[in-house]
């Protein structure tokens, strides 16, 4: 499987902008820029794409160890929030709300770990991950 997506950009860092476009298109021609990325301006942000990314995978990544394990996610709720400190993303910090029938938390303590570790976006970032949870 291979997914595409493009970034074009146009003009200097601070005073350029750029929009980027994904294979699916839900993203299409989405704008980014200085103002979006550093400051509160419309648009999106790699850190913010970054965050979605995985905050998706890690849910779907759990959503799969609790299908292997017998269990069925009622809901999984995973917030994520990227720290960009001097020109690197230093932290991805994901914010777990679960409801999972049936599961003792010991077991899913276990299940959280290995989609922390596992999923795919995580083996890809090169920063501290820190996962919090509650599993109501």
């Amino acid at each position: 499987m291979k997914r595409r997506a493009t970034a074009v950009w146009n003009g200097s860092g601070k005073d350029g902008k750029g929009h980027l476009t994904t294979q699916s298109s839900v993203l299409q021609q989405t704008q980014y820029s200085f103002s979006s990325r550093f400051e509160e301006g419309i648009g999106t942000n790699p850190e913010e794409l970054v965050g979605a990314a995985h905050a998706g995978c890690f849910s779907m990544k759990l959503a799969f160890n609790l299908q292997a394990a017998g269990f069925t996610a009622t809901e999984l709720k995973t917030d994520c929030e990227i720290v960009f400190e001097d020109g690197a993303i230093v932290a991805s910090n994901l914010s777990l709300t679960a409801t999972v029938e049936g599961i003792d938390a010991p077991k899913f303590d276990e299940l959280v770990k290995d989609a922390e570790a596992n999923c795919p976006i995580s083996k890809l970032l090169n920063t501290k991950i820190n996962v919090t949870y509650t599993l109501n």
